[in-house]
């Protein structure tokens, strides 16, 4: 499952994010945690780099940060595990009567987004004929996968494998997320469809892929004080560009420096400040669709946080 729980530490890197080192004991017993769980990519490494990091401090919380796989969290999400997780959108219809989403924290693709890549110069027709590794069933990419071609065979890889296993003949085409979208080509692999275009071009709306959902059991007041240290943390990093890149290369798998800040450009930005009335009209209008289509067995109730 890929799963790091981080314990507070004064170590950041990959797999240990936490309170810093001036965080004692007694003053953690004073604080309420709050747990937090993202994927270990660049981009959410730089949006909760205010926060990992205790650049930005909130008075009475302490956050504690668990790293894990974006697949992985969908089915945590599920079970209530954390207080505030990274979700896919496709996964919040099954966990909306225990989470409400938050404000700021999105990923949202203006035109691009999820990818399917082959070996070979596929048609867009042809490829809906063929089986797809897709990195996981709740996530948006999945989702959207299947109203671009309804019935499609698919077959679960993990997504850091789906290129690997393309490359080796193993599964003829794959639908890639994350980085992936900026190193397919270094391996000679053929995009067939970007499918935040062809989604752009159905609906006219940018295409939201994940977000960040808060447990509605903290109640409406701690709900409001996370959610204003979260979107302090994005503003942080957007006003620190330099160090927080510095800090999410770690987490920028095989992406040298420039094409790193280019991954975090394309999904932290003033989308994830706010995410706009067309936002979050996209993210209603897409779980619709995904309801019509008999995608998602739930009508979603879609909730943001103030």
């Amino acid at each position: 499952m890929n799963t790091t729980e981080v314990p507070p530490s004064n170590i950041v890197g990959p797999d240990r994010v936490g309170e810093a080192a001036d965080s004692t004991p007694s003053s953690a017993m004073q604080s309420r945690e709050i747990a937090v769980a993202h994927s270990p990519d660049s981009d959410d490494a730089f949006m909760f780099y205010g926060l990992a990091t205790n650049k930005v401090r909130v008075p009475g919380l302490r956050f504690t940060h668990t790293l894990c796989d974006i697949e992985t969290l969908n089915r945590k999400a599920m079970e209530g595990v954390y207080d505030v997780t990274a979700i896919s959108f496709h996964a919040y219809p099954y966990i909306q009567d225990h989470y409400a989403l938050l404000p700021s924290g999105g990923s949202v693709g203006d035109g691009y987004g999820p990818m399917i890549v082959s070996k070979r110069p596929l048609t867009e027709d042809s490829i809906k004929r063929k089986k797809i590794a897709v990195p996981g069933t709740l996530t948006t990419a999945y989702l959207v996968l299947n109203l671009f071609a309804p019935g499609i065979e698919t077959d679960v890889v993990p997504f850091d494998q789906i290129i690997p296993q393309v490359l080796a003949g193993e599964q003829e085409a794959g639908l890639i997320i994350h980085e992936g979208q900026l190193t397919y080509n270094r391996s000679g692999l053929h995009r067939i469809v970007d499918l935040g275009a062809w989604w752009q071009q159905t609906t006219g709306l940018p295409l939201p892929l994940g977000g960040n959902a808060i447990r509605r059991s903290l109640g409406p007041e701690l709900m409001l004080k996370v959610s204003g240290a979260l979107r302090d943390s994005i503003q942080y990093a957007l006003d620190h560009r330099e160090e927080a890149l510095n800090y999410a290369m770690q987490f920028a798998r095989d992406l040298d420096s420039r094409s790193a800040d280019k991954f975090v450009g394309m999904y932290v930005n003033q989308r994830t400040l706010d995410y706009g009335e067309d936002g979050r009209e996209a993210v209603r209008r897409l779980l619709e669709m995904g309801h019509a289509a008999g995608i998602i067995p739930h009508e979603a109730r879609v909730e943001f946080v103030g």
